[in-house]
């Protein structure tokens, strides 16, 4: 019925047995037996035949419209079954430019050995970038911080409280301290690591959310912001789950506090409910074993 469908919209939609034959490569003859088919499986007559013309019964009339909108739908179905063919063997994850934690690569190697037979694209941005990848739909899910409010379209799935620090030179006498309140910082250079376009966006976070008001200088990836700091350019704010100890590379890691308290970022895997695999929940539990384990080391 389903080619017969077909058929019947393009006669009506032409107007002509004639033409709606010549769009399927088929004889008039063909389609007009095909339509009577049609008819005889509905039980019910949906043209009026005149001699050089047809007009449609009332029932024609709303089967046309409805057989438009079931079309659609199989259309769609079809676009989305190929689709999923075509991907259900490809993960496709973002994670933040500035990370650097051994977590997610863990995480990526686990995932490889267990499901070798599927592809593993990868993809790095900032926050925003991400956001926009995730919307776009070319990437399945993003490993990042909290910035937004939860949407209820998206899972949002916890993966840990990150405790917020500050890189410091060893040649700046800050790198003295055990902790440092946002206040300490005021006088110095804060180092961003953010592309171009969206520096004013990470600037107006640290500087209102976090509440670093400093000078901010900025960097186009972790490495070159860490070899800023080692020139004691600035101070470089940055996320861990454990504390490193990095001093060998002149620098020393230190707990970031306001008003006394640590300050704590939210980190999550974030991805479309209507898009949610069996892959992708996977990846996001080995990601939360992960940090859980680096949190306990």
């Amino acid at each position: 019925m389903f080619k017969q469908m077909q058929y019947f919209i393009a006669v009506v939609d032409t107007q002509s047995f004639t033409r709606a034959a010549e769009l399927y490569y088929i004889s008039q003859s063909a389609i007009s037996q095909q339509i009577k088919a049609l008819e005889e499986e509905l039980g019910a007559k949906l043209l009026i035949r005149k001699r050089k013309s047809f007009s449609l019964t009332p029932a024609g009339e709303y089967f046309y419209q409805h057989c438009q909108e079931i079309l659609q739908d199989v259309d769609e179905l079809c676009k989305k079954t190929r689709e999923l063919e075509e991907d259900e063997n490809i993960l496709k994850v973002g994670y933040l430019r500035g990370y650097e934690g051994k977590e997610f690569k863990d995480a990526v190697l686990d995932f490889a050995s267990l499901y070798p037979d599927v592809t593993i694209n990868i993809i790095k941005g900032n926050h925003e970038e991400l956001y926009k990848h995730l919307m776009d739909e070319t990437v399945d899910l993003a490993i990042s911080d909290q910035r937004r409010s939860f949407h209820d379209d998206f899972i949002n799935y916890h993966l840990l409280h990150m405790d917020c620090c500050v890189e410091v030179s060893l040649n700046n006498p800050l790198s003295k301290e055990d902790i440092l309140d946002v206040k300490d910082l005021r006088k110095e250079n804060c180092i961003l690591v953010a592309t171009p376009e969206q520096q004013a966006i990470e600037q107006e976070f640290y500087e209102n959310i976090i509440g670093l008001k400093c000078k901010y200088l900025f960097a186009n990836d972790i490495d070159e912001g860490r070899l800023m700091v080692m020139m004691n350019r600035g101070i470089m704010p940055i996320e861990h789950v454990k504390m490193p100890k990095n001093e060998k590379e002149g620098i020393k890691t230190i707990p970031l506090y306001r008003n006394q308290k640590l300050i704590q970022r939210n980190y999550c895997a974030f991805w479309k409910k209507e898009k949610s695999t069996y892959y992708i929940e996977e990846f996001a539990d080995m990601m939360r074993k992960k940090f859980k384990i680096s949190h306990q080391e």
